[in-house]
């Protein structure tokens, strides 16, 4: 059987899956280490990546309905409800894992739903794992004396 040479590389719905994932542990991690009331309660390996695991997938399905459900508050805080959706889905996956993740009180969830979002903001930035892109141009100097009069740029 003859194997093409692309058979070997990943799809790219597979490696963004894998980096969203990858992303997630090492934010919570980050949450988990940084925010004294954000706890794993085993020393397994196996237990950031679960967690990691379980708060994608609410993130996919259940955060959508409360956002929607919310929507009200969204738009009258300005879109700062969200970090208080982000801190009961994160309360959510706590209450979930039961003995291998635990938060304190929501006051420790909203803290980490902070870090992690901003962790997550970040490393989506840096390994371009988001839509977004940060494009720097700089533009010519206008000449002072040349041209039709002054020229305000908005």
């Amino acid at each position: 059987m003859l194997l093409s040479r692309y058979q070997w590389m990943m799809k790219p719905e597979l490696k963004r899956f894998l980096q969203t994932w990858a992303i997630n542990t090492l934010a919570v991690l980050v949450a988990v280490y940084v925010v004294p009331g954000i706890h794993f309660q085993d020393a397994s390996l196996w237990t950031p990546f679960v967690t990691a695991l379980v708060l994608g997938i609410l993130n996919a399905f259940v955060r959508p309905v409360m956002m929607f459900l919310a929507l009200p508050l969204v738009i009258f805080s300005l879109g700062l409800f969200m970090l208080v959706i982000n801190a009961l889905v994160l309360y959510l996956v706590s209450f979930l894992l039961g003995d291998h993740f635990e938060i304190d009180g929501f006051g420790w969830a909203l803290l980490g739903a902070l870090i992690i979002s901003v962790v997550t903001m970040v490393l989506n930035l840096l390994t371009g794992n988001t839509r977004s892109r940060i494009h720097v141009q700089q533009k010519k100097p206008t000449p002072r004396d040349g041209g039709n009069g002054p020229v305000i740029d908005v």
